[in-house]
């Protein structure tokens, strides 16, 4: 199961990389710069990963929560008040991690910090 993972990672990878090196090719037979081209396209790259991440870490977190609080209320129905608010200020703890991962993605693609040293 994990050199089938390595495979397809392996494999997303090579795809993207050339997605990357033909549209740089087609950009820069127009005017521009290779460099500044394959940058702007892995910062793209980057923020859609930082997202599905982010995401994806906050999706399980939320449903091993919810599943915690839902046994919780099942053996315990008398506590389902204090449960409710614990688990709904833990979920919104969980969810200000998906919102940081949105805006270290807006960062990344409106106000990248490594654009002064492209030149």
């Amino acid at each position: 199961m994990k050199k089938a993972a390595i495979a397809v990672l392996a494999l997303v990878m090579v795809m993207v990389s050339g997605t990357l090196v033909f549209a740089a090719e087609q950009a820069a037979g127009k005017g521009g710069d290779y460099g500044k081209i394959i940058f702007f396209a892995c910062t793209v790259i980057a923020a859609g990963l930082a997202m599905g991440l982010g995401t994806i870490g906050t999706g399980v977190g939320m449903g091993h929560g919810l599943s915690g609080a839902t046994n919780a209320v099942g053996r315990n129905p008398e506590a389902q008040g204090k449960i409710l608010l614990t688990m709904m200020v833990g979920l919104a703890m969980i969810e200000s991690l998906a919102i940081y991962a949105l805006v270290i993605a807006l960062v990344l693609l409106y106000a990248n910090p490594l654009i002064k040293f492209l030149g």
